[in-house]
């Protein structure tokens, strides 16, 4: 079975203040269904609070990101689920209870990890 990253940027999650509670409800519930169908392997959402830092070889943390890579933020789930086709369903269901589109990738094959 392959895994697969499920994502979205906070940006594009539009929900106004007196639905959050819905939408988490919402979320949760389709979290809750991926665990009992066996799938769900981890997932949450990036704290945006905690500012990203590079840490090289040798120890000396930086702050910030690669200059190359755009600001990572958002909500994310790994599943491992037998297709893409299975992957893009789940993220079906984590657009509608999340009300934005999912973007997915598929983790590559590593027999030892």
């Amino acid at each position: 079975m392959t895994k697969y990253l499920i994502s979205f940027p906070s940006g594009a999650m539009v929900v106004p203040d007196d639905e959050l509670q819905a939408v988490a409800e919402a979320a949760h519930a389709v979290v809750q269904e991926a665990k009992d169908a066996g799938v769900w392997v981890f997932g949450g959402g990036i704290d945006e609070s905690v500012p990203p830092v590079l840490v090289d070889g040798g120890g000396t943390v930086t702050a910030g990101t690669y200059p190359q890579t755009r600001h990572l933020d958002g909500g994310y789930a790994v599943l491992e689920v037998p297709s893409r086709d299975a992957a893009l369903e789940w993220a079906a269901k984590l657009a509608v209870a999340c009300r934005c589109a999912q973007e997915v990738r598929a983790f590559g094959d590593d027999p030892a990890s």
